[in-house]
């Protein structure tokens, strides 16, 4: 075999970082593993699940790759009573943390593996949710000073992030869940109490996503508010300005008709029709100011 690798010595568990590898093929031979399983493996993304078929479990889990655009992969398990076999398309950091916890804790167990594997999943998920906590505080605190249309964006894109992890999750309960259900399989059910706690991170963790998304809503809420206040102060002061401007268009006009009018052979009639002309901007200023329209 070329690419699948032994992770521990003495530990029959087996690790194919490339779906479309022929050593998936040979391995399926070996344990006897359905055909549909393997289609699944290489077929992505696939939708989180847990099928115990015959001697072996097959499990779908979702793992996050964090970064700038966090994005959900599929990390495929076949448990049996004597193999273990992890499928993955790429690198993936998390066995090396894997490996370690394994090396460190002095684990034998397989289903003890699937165990840490799923805990180390779990726990990228709480690490994504605390940082996504930090991006809609920077967000709320935009949307107050600075209600522009990148804010927006970014509101959209957070709520759809939210939503794909909040699918991915739910589905990861359920797989928890169906395993802590099945009694006297592949997995001991002594690791009852440790998959619970697992399922407990998984439900806080679709509550934070519930409570995220609720912000986010604010969010946009308080962003709508922002810019129909800001178009009401525009609309505001360019009423006032017309309002300002419809005496001056009464009296230049009346001043304008082609007739015999008051100060007409005054030389210091336009003074005095600047003068009324300035009075007029004046009482309809103090006429707003008594209604507190600004």
């Amino acid at each position: 075999m070329n690419t699948a690798r032994q992770l521990l010595p003495g530990v029959p568990w087996f690790d194919i970082p490339d779906p479309a590898s022929p050593d998936l093929d040979e391995l399926a031979q070996r344990f006897h593993l359905h055909e549909l399983q393997i289609e699944d493996t290489r077929h992505r993304p696939q939708q989180a699940k847990v099928d115990e078929y015959g001697n072996y479990l097959f499990a779908v889990l979702k793992h996050l790759h964090p970064g700038d655009k966090p994005m959900f992969d599929d990390f495929d398990v076949f448990l049996g009573s004597n193999f273990l076999v992890t499928v993955h398309q790429g690198d993936a950091p998390l066995l090396a943390k894997l490996v370690r916890r394994v090396q460190e804790n002095h684990v034998e167990r397989l289903d003890r593996i699937l165990y840490l594997l799923m805990d180390l999943i779990v726990d990228e998920y709480l690490t994504y949710l605390d940082n996504s906590a930090e991006d809609i505080a920077k967000i709320e605190t935009e949307v107050l000073e600075r209600p522009e249309p990148q804010v927006l964006r970014e509101i959209f894109r957070l709520k759809r992030r939210l939503i794909d992890f909040r699918r991915n999750a739910a589905g990861m309960r359920d797989v928890v869940n169906a395993i802590i259900r099945r009694e006297g399989g592949l997995v001991g059910d002594d690791l009852d109490p440790y998959f619970r706690d697992i399922y407990d991170h998984l439900v806080r963790a679709v509550d934070l996503v519930e409570a995220h998304r609720d912000l986010l809503t604010g969010s946009l809420d308080i962003y709508l508010s922002a810019v129909a206040n800001r178009t009401n102060e525009v609309v505001k002061v360019l009423t006032i300005y017309g309002t300002l401007a419809l005496p001056l268009v009464i009296i230049t006009g009346f001043f304008g008709m082609n007739l015999h009018l008051p100060w007409g052979s005054n030389p210091h009639g336009i003074w005095y029709v600047s003068g009324l002309m300035a009075l007029s901007i004046v009482l309809v200023l103090l006429y707003f100011k008594w209604k507190r329209w600004f």
